[in-house]
Formats: structure tokens, C-alpha cells, sequence
């Protein structure tokens, strides 16, 4: 006989808590919500694992105890972006599993300093006519800007889109997609590499270091996650673009070639992961 998940005591949720209220109770104290443990049936749980569902009832509390379960010890202000992230996610998936946490941890706070900042994105595209992408950023200044794109797919009419407001050359070495758990609302990691070029290609070259002589290309990677993988792979395509402004930038600033940025080891391309 199957037993239903949602039988008393016996059931697969009857010590599963996914309600923030509950989740705040069973993290002070288990005998809020638990008047007996699972071992008195048989079953068996860690002594961290207080029976927490992540879901979109889910509170702050439970997801940075989650968190810092994972190991992240993160500030009130990315615990704050982390859980806007997740509260969207969680309003499109049930059951946000640990991958996708790291997903998140990953794509909102392991990032480049912000100097674009994708604010919407909106894709038409189809069998009927050219795939369109309308892309929304904010800028260094803080101003918002929209821009237009059409491209051989939705992702490379938001590329162009991006492009059309950030206007730095930037040639795509590499893209990947992978699903961060199973099923179709699974969330969509991506990681882009890019490289300069046009009139700053010559500023991605970097003096071998340990005195070899010659030089060295750069690399830039972006990571981005989202549940669509149009909005994942702009957000990749930013993160990308970002720390390439920021490493050109320096350069451009040092005026002597000797302090310039120094590549390590023997490799003819140095990727910023």
C-alpha cells in the first residue's frame, strides 16, 4: 500500500515544514511544531536538519540558515539579494533544492563589480518573423536605457540589444548551458567567455610574467542563473562584460607598461573566471 505524503505521522511531509512562521519556530526550538520526532517512527535525521522545505513560503530566516548550512557567510545586503531571487524563483518552481541555492548564491553575489546592470529583458521570436529582443540596463551613471536587437536567435538579439547600449567589442569565445536540477522548471545556468577586440583588442595582452618575455591574451567569463535561459544567458553575457570593463580600465590608467597586470605561468590565453 502507498502511503500519501500528507498522512499524519506516517507520511512523507509530517515532518517537513515549509511555512516561514514554522520554519522561524523549528530553528529556535523542534518542540514548537514537533510534539514527537521522526525516530519514534523509525525514521532518521541529521541533528542539523530540522525538517526546512525551501518554498516560496519560505522566510529569511530559514534561507540564510540554509545558507550558511552551505557554508556562505553573507552580509545582510546579499542575504537581502539572495532572497529576492529566491522569492521570484519560488513563485515559478516548487521545491528550490540546494543546487539551485548555490545557483543563486553564485549569479547574485560572486560577481564582478556592477557597471551594467540588466534590469528587464523582454524576447519576441518564433517561426514568424525575426526573433527580437528588447533589452533594459543600467548604466554607470545610473541611468536606465532601453535598447532593441535582432539576432539569428532570442539569445543573439539580446546579445546585439546589449551590445547596442554597452558599445564595447567583444567577440563570444564561449557559451554553455546546463539545468541545475531535473524538469522543466528546472533553473538554467550560463557561462559565457568573450574576449576584446576592435579598437581594444591590443589592451588584452598582458606581459608574461616570471620573465619569459612576450605576452599573454585575456579572457572574460560571466555566469548568470535565472528559470529562463534568454534572461540567464544575458545576465552571463553582462557579468562578462563587466569585469572586462573593469580590467581594461585599469590598464588604461597605468601609464607605465612595467605595472601593468602580469600573467602567470605558460598558457598563451589567461582567463578571468
Amino acid at each position: 500500500m502507498i502511503v500519501q505524503p500528507h498522512k499524519a505521522i506516517v507520511g512523507a511531509n509530517a515532518f517537513a515544514h515549509e511555512s516561514g512562521i514554522h520554519q522561524d519556530g523549528m530553528l529556535k526550538n523542534r518542540e514548537t511544531y514537533e510534539i514527537m520526532t521522526p525516530e519514534t517512527i523509525g525514521l532518521s535525521r541529521s541533528p542539523d536538519d530540522a525538517g526546512i522545505v525551501m518554498g516560496k513560503h519560505s522566510g529569511r530566516n530559514a534561507l540564510n540558515t540554509r545558507l550558511q548550512q552551505l557554508g556562505f557567510d553573507l552580509s545582510p545586503q546579499e542575504v537581502d539579494d539572495v532572497f529576492r531571487r529566491f522569492k521570484a524563483l519560488a513563485d515559478k518552481k516548487k521545491g528550490i533544492t540546494d543546487d539551485d541555492l548555490l545557483a543563486l548564491v553564485g549569479d547574485e553575489v560572486h560577481q564582478a563589480a556592477t557597471v551594467w546592470e540588466l534590469v528587464d529583458l523582454q524576447v519576441v521570436c518564433g517561426t514568424m518573423g525575426m526573433p527580437t529582443c528588447t533589452v533594459q540596463l543600467r548604466g554607470p551613471d545610473g541611468i536606465t536605457r532601453v535598447s532593441v536587437g535582432v539576432g539569428a536567435g532570442p539569445v543573439d538579439a539580446a546579445y546585439k540589444a546589449i551590445d547596442g547600449l554597452v558599445r564595447v567589442d567583444a567577440e563570444l569565445v564561449d557559451y554553455s548551458v546546463n539545468s541545475v536540477t531535473e524538469g522543466i522548471q528546472a533553473l538554467a545556468t550560463t557561462r559565457v567567455t568573450i574576449r576584446p577586440t576592435g579598437q581594444m583588442k591590443d589592451e588584452a595582452y598582458v606581459v608574461r610574467a616570471g620573465g619569459f618575455g612576450g605576452k599573454v591574451q585575456r579572457t572574460f567569463s560571466g555566469q548568470g542563473a535565472d528559470e529562463d535561459i534568454v534572461v540567464s544567458s544575458a545576465r552571463a553575457y553582462v557579468g562578462a562584460l563587466n569585469k572586462m570593463i573593469g580590467f581594461l580600465s585599469v590598464v588604461n590608467r597605468t601609464a607605465d607598461p612595467s605595472q601593468r597586470p602580469r600573467a602567470s605561468g605558460n598558457e598563451v590565453s589567461v582567463s578571468i573566471a
